[in-house]
């Protein structure tokens, strides 16, 4: 009995352990979709870091079902993104968790005409920058160009357009809301993101961690009966 009783308590903690490094430091999570192309592909794993937005009920393994934290934002510490950051966050509609670039904090005034990001009544700088191609979901090649964009006190990250006269290439100037944030996918053609109503803008309180590392990758494999992947890059920072 004995020994049974120290497995389980060797079992618990651990368990204990996890949940308490999954809620306070960091978590991982798997992208399943093109919206962050060229940032991040499919089959990557990335780390995200809990502390630097503070803590709300989502930030927590289980915590969907705590009341909502106090203060304006349901976070603490009150921390606030900063633009450009990659974020993990819980999806304001679908309550799934979600990865997007943060472009607009509140209060801000966002604008996108022919594909270029417009804050505050100033044009983000757009450059092109190149080719880009991927498979899109049905197996099909799908050739893009490549612009690095620079928000305001961020560094420069690299987007894609297809078309920027395409009608998801124009949105008209809104106000984020006070407590929200307005998020793009880098992939701008191939993104649900705050320019739909299906996600609108998304609670302050719904962010999980910033999106720091890229752990690993199995978006490049190779093979015939079965697939031989490895991993595309290892701990690189997501500017």
């Amino acid at each position: 009995m004995s020994k049974i009783r120290d497995l389980a308590n060797t079992i618990i903690g651990a368990l204990a352990i996890v949940v308490v490094l999954r809620s306070f430091a960091f978590a991982t999570y798997h992208i399943p979709s093109e919206s962050m192309v060229p940032t991040l592909e499919v089959g990557d794993r990335v780390a995200a870091v809990k502390f630097p937005y503070g803590y709300s009920r989502f930030s927590l393994v289980g915590g969907d079902y705590l009341p909502r934290f106090p203060g304006e934002t349901g976070r603490i510490p009150a921390a606030m993104p900063a633009r450009g950051n990659v974020a993990v966050f819980r999806h304001p509609v679908s309550g799934e968790d979600f990865i997007k670039r943060v472009v607009g904090l509140p209060g801000d005034r966002v604008a996108i005409r022919e594909g270029r990001v417009w804050l505050n009544g100033a044009a983000v700088p757009l450059a092109e920058s190149g080719h880009w191609t991927y498979r899109d979901p049905s197996g099909a090649i799908v050739a893009v160009t490549a612009y690095r964009e620079t928000l305001p006190g961020a560094e420069p990250h690299t987007i894609l357009l297809r078309d920027r006269r395409s009608p998801m290439s124009d949105m008209a100037e809104a106000i984020v809301p006070e407590g929200r944030l307005f998020m793009l996918g880098d992939n701008r053609d191939n993104s649900s993101d705050s320019r739909f109503s299906s996600m609108g803008f998304v609670p302050v309180e719904n962010l999980i961690g910033r999106a720091d590392a890229i752990l690993y990758s199995f978006a490049s494999c190779a093979g015939e009966a079965g697939l031989r992947c490895a991993p595309r890059r290892m701990l690189e920072r997501v500017e």
